[in-house]
């Protein structure tokens, strides 16, 4: 009788929306049926030396306790110290800049901070798929402006559609994670001047700012003229020195707005690993030549896969940078980007993401799978030998 009475258990209406995360989810089955990994966008490689050693002796020398919520005096130091070597930009290390768990949470702590219910949050689509779920969150609505393929240009126009009076942000990813695009300055000067007539902010994450190819240049929001004032700039230290799974990144912006960053990024994590704060001083003073050789490095590894996908007949768009490729698979054969998901996996033994988990309706993704090359070349030649059953099928 008692048990007629007991009541299941719910979760919080807020999540329901939400599924796992795909690309985590690409990963457990690459795991679970021994695939090559070129789905998680993480290096299989060791991380420089000279930052690991760093974060031992930190460790060894009892940097084990909490640091200051908002960041070590030192990591926020050599914060502004890169940013004025590297893009001429003064900071303030104690009012514009937060240091946080990775730039995932630098992305939900400022939305948290700078968006009331009943917001609107603008997005590119495709999209980084943690974008939507944390506009959800952060109780705001989301509104998509596409990047057509295979520029992953925008429509100024539909842009312009985009903001209303209710804008309060329009969330930036350049490079982009998952096209490769590079915003050119052009392009960055249109959405600073709808910023600033509709009054809204810029988040952007910059965290592919030095993997770039052909040229690109990357250009800070932050430097175009006007957008200082309404500018949080997101990164973290996990794709530039390879430490994905530190969880150290930093949040930059107004002083106005760094307070509402900061109480958010205290009660939802306290603040980052302090022994490993201690080791990006070090990673963030590293001379000029250790960026262009990430470039170099990445760039060749972009090549090798362009060239293997080339000869297994999976037509590719060439990105200007971050680590992805993304595949039009419309034309294989072999069905919609979840069931070519499942046979690279189970039959073929290499993995990849499917393109719908980056766009709200998944139908408009369909089309598309994404490959990494952030890996080893025994990890992409091991990859190409599998992928070349493709070809022979």
């Amino acid at each position: 009788m008692l048990e007629e009475l007991v009541m299941p258990l719910r979760p919080a209406a807020r999540v329901a929306p939400f599924t796992e995360s795909v690309i985590r989810e690409m990963t457990r089955l690459a795991l679970r049926h021994d695939a090559v990994n070129l789905a998680q966008g993480f290096p299989d490689f060791p991380a420089p030396d000279a930052i690991k050693e760093a974060a031992c002796r930190a460790i060894r020398e009892d940097v084990n306790q909490y640091a200051v919520t908002w960041g070590t005096p030192a990591l926020r130091q050599a914060i502004a110290a890169k940013y004025r070597r590297h893009y001429d930009i003064d900071l303030d290390p104690d009012t514009e800049i937060t240091v946080v768990c990775g730039s995932t949470e630098g992305m939900i702590a400022s939305l948290l901070g700078v968006a009331d219910p009943g917001a609107e949050i603008v997005i590119f689509e495709p999209w980084y798929e943690n974008y939507g779920p944390d506009a959800h969150l952060s109780g705001a609505t989301r509104r998509f402006v596409r990047l057509h393929p295979p520029e992953w240009r925008f429509d100024p126009e539909e842009l312009r559609r985009a903001f209303t009076p209710k804008t309060r942000a329009i969330i930036v990813n350049s490079p982009h994670n998952p096209t490769g695009k590079v915003f050119s300055q052009e392009e960055l000067g249109q959405i600073a001047a709808l910023c600033q007539e509709h009054d809204a902010v810029c988040l952007t994450d910059e965290i592919y700012e030095h993997i770039l190819y052909d040229g690109r240049q990357h250009h800070p929001m932050l430097t175009i003229p006007g957008m200082r004032e309404r500018t949080i700039l997101v990164n973290s230290m996990s794709k530039t020195y390879s430490v994905t799974g530190w969880r150290v990144g930093w949040v930059i912006a107004p002083p106005e707005l760094t307070p509402a960053i900061r109480k958010v990024h205290d009660f939802l994590t306290v603040g980052a690993a302090a022994p490993l704060q201690q080791a990006g001083v070090l990673a963030l003073s590293l001379p000029d030549s250790y960026y262009s050789e990430l470039a170099h490095h990445y760039s060749e590894r972009r090549e090798y896969l362009l060239t293997v996908l080339d000869e297994c007949r999976i037509p590719a768009l060439r990105p200007a940078g971050a680590y992805y490729i993304l595949c039009d698979i419309s034309g294989l054969g072999l069905g919609t980007d979840l069931e070519v998901c499942r046979h690279l996996i189970e039959s073929i033994g290499v993995a990849a993401v499917p393109g719908s988990s980056f766009f709200v309706h998944p139908e408009d993704g369909a089309r598309f799978i994404r490959f990494c090359f952030c890996k080893r070349y025994e990890t992409l030649k091991a990859a190409g030998a599998r992928l070349s059953r493709l070809a022979l099928s």
